[in-house]
């Protein structure tokens, strides 16, 4: 698949981009708030989703991962569609996207939402929250265990772990991190 594409931003109007790398322009649908960020002229790396069905096939663009993330997450609850989990996706992390709907607190680009739909989206969305937690856990003992082998006491392990940034995912990375935090 297109995990992302690095070019030039050679059009743009309300709903998407072309943007052109390899002497190929790309349409990419954008959210409309990142549609603001983004100026004709600029080189980017946006971050891809194609979607195929029956009777298309579009690319939704993301200016960074968690958005492609939230997106993916959005877009897999039946009853939402690619564009309404684009514009959903743009509000930040699942967390936040969910805070955010249980708040009511929906910004006006974002249509075709009800009652129904808005609670069918929040309780999805709180399930894979708790996927997410869980799996987090798992990764985290991974992390401790493997620098107790190394010699380091669990509980300096565990502060190090503490210190190390949310933006830090793979387990090999989160070790390197608290060996460095370790070090210091």
């Amino acid at each position: 698949m297109i995990n992302s594409i690095l070019g030039k931003i050679v059009f743009k109007d309300e709903q998407q981009v072309v943007l052109e790398a390899f002497n190929v322009g790309f349409e990419v649908f954008l959210s409309s708030k990142n549609l603001e960020i983004v100026k004709i002229g600029e080189t980017k790396k946006i971050y891809t989703f194609l979607f195929i069905s029956q009777n298309n096939i579009e690319l939704y663009g993301f200016l960074n991962r968690d958005e492609l993330e939230s997106f993916k997450i959005l877009n897999g609850i039946s009853g939402i569609g690619p564009k309404t989990a684009l514009s959903l996706a743009s509000l930040g992390t699942i967390k936040e996207i969910q805070e955010i709907l249980e708040r009511g607190e929906l910004p006006p680009y974002i249509k075709g939402i009800g009652q129904k739909k808005l609670q069918k989206i929040i309780l999805e969305l709180t399930g894979r929250i708790k996927e997410v937690k869980k799996s987090r856990n798992e990764e985290d003992k991974e992390v401790i265990e493997a620098l107790v082998k190394l010699g380091i006491p669990r509980q300096r392990a565990k502060e190090s772990l503490s210190k190390i940034s949310p933006e830090i995912k793979t387990t090999e990375e989160k070790i390197k991190e608290a060996l460095k935090n370790l070090g210091q």
